[in-house]
């Protein structure tokens, strides 16, 4: 692995991530049971266009999406309380040989690291009823244990005013094993996009 010392969020991450699949989003290459997405084109095409036009695709930042930012440093401090874990918090990670990586909520000692989601209040409810990771987050949290070669990841769903979540995911080498394939052939879907498309 290639590991990137720049902060989430900051506009050199974000360079970093510009026309990269990244474990966030490689559920758009590969389905939570170890399928072929739908939206496999549509991703690599959204990534060869960023390469070409040194623009990220916009996102809009939800509301959501902004609370699960503020909450993540007390669930982080949460996690490392309950488990006597020590977080260390890492930037962008980039695979030793593809152009695709992952941004770990954090390292969690020699052989692991975790996933911090800080849902709405009723998605939390539905996770904690269930009391395992929802199968939505298999491919980031798989991509991640990929991209950085670790064993197992720690799933954390937070919510302040209600229980916490902590979870442990092991490796699925199988489920890895599809995953490298399809992450691959996008990689070189979007090389050959970039050289035949770029002005």
């Amino acid at each position: 692995m290639r590991v990137l010392d720049v902060e989430q969020g900051s506009e050199e991450w974000l360079a970093a991530r510009l026309g990269v699949p990244s474990a966030s989003m490689f559920g758009k290459l590969i389905t939570p049971t170890g399928k072929r997405s739908s939206s496999f084109d549509g991703f690599v095409n959204q990534m060869a266009a960023e390469r070409i036009t040194g623009a990220s695709t916009p996102f809009p930042q939800t509301d959501a999406m902004t609370r699960g930012t503020e909450l993540e440093p007390s669930a982080r401090a949460f996690y490392e309380l309950e488990t006597g874990n020590d977080v260390i918090e890492m930037g962008f990670i980039k695979h030793a040989e593809l152009e695709a990586g992952c941004s770990p909520d954090g390292f969690v000692g020699k052989d692991g690291g975790i996933e911090i989601k800080c849902p709405m209040p009723h998605t939390h409810i539905e996770t904690l009823r269930g009391g395992v990771m929802p199968a939505k987050h298999i491919p980031q949290v798989q991509g991640c244990m990929w991209i950085t070669g670790r064993d197992w990841w720690d799933f954390v769903s937070h919510h302040p005013s209600m229980h916490t979540l902590i979870t442990r995911i092991e490796r699925d080498d199988v489920f890895i094993t599809a995953l490298a394939d399809l992450v691959a052939e996008a990689c070189e879907s979007i090389e050959t996009l970039v050289k035949e498309y770029k002005a």
